[in-house]
């Protein structure tokens, strides 16, 4: 390409031309792009750069970016439900208000990103890096996050309701107000993890003793 105008007038036109349109950017340089609001549902961009690209409220529903870089990535809003971003890059992205549910996030670097408000339902978090990621309300209902890397994460009023949680790292992470009904916490980190007035109920701790919630009688 010529210039970053070319660049962004090509891809546009393969992605929205209904008679000659391109379904795969693997390993496609296409960082710092804007594609603010398309349907890429189903589009595969495994291996892409995608630095610092714009996606906010794309739909992005099956969408296949495994490793796929996209480190300071807009994604607020976007749509990525089932969609594949296993061993990818999103260090300090944007995903305010995202809907991950269902999307399978294995691996997945997300140090220092934005969550805030994310819909992760039923994801697979396993082994991700997650620390000093904002999490906060995020909804994790039934996500599995074994063996995921929480350190310094913000989890303020987050919903982890029957999260798996087994031996994952929360060392200074901040679970004020957390929902950890049923969540499975067993042999979790727990050094220095703030959870000033978390709901526990059913909830397995980490060394294997369920826990209750408090009843105060005055």
């Amino acid at each position: 390409m010529k210039n970053y105008a070319d660049k962004q007038e090509f891809v546009l036109s393969q992605i929205t031309n209904k008679y000659f349109q391109r379904r795969d950017f693997s390993g496609c340089d296409l960082s710092g792009i804007d594609l603010k609001g398309i349907d890429l549902s189903g589009v595969n961009f495994i291996g892409a750069d995608l630095r610092g690209a714009n996606l906010s409220g794309c739909v992005l529903t099956r969408a296949n970016l495994s490793g796929a870089n996209l480190i300071e990535a807009s994604l607020r809003e976007t749509n990525l439900y089932e969609a594949s971003l296993c061993e990818a890059n999103l260090i300090n992205a944007d995903l305010t208000r995202a809907n991950l549910c269902g999307s399978f996030l294995w691996r997945v670097k997300f140090t220092g990103s934005n969550l805030w408000g994310a819909s992760l339902c039923d994801v697979d978090l396993r082994e991700a890096d997650l620390s000093k990621a904002k999490l906060i309300e995020a909804s994790l209902i039934e996500a599995n996050l074994s063996f995921a890397n929480l350190a310094g994460a913000k989890l303020c009023g987050a919903k982890l309701l029957e999260a798996n949680l087994t031996q994952a790292n929360l060392t200074g992470a901040d679970l004020t107000w957390a929902n950890l009904t049923k969540a499975n916490l067993n042999k979790a980190n727990l050094w220095e993890t703030k959870l000033i007035y978390a709901k526990f109920r059913d909830t397995i701790m980490p060394d294997g003793t369920i826990k209750q919630p408090q009843i105060v009688i005055y």
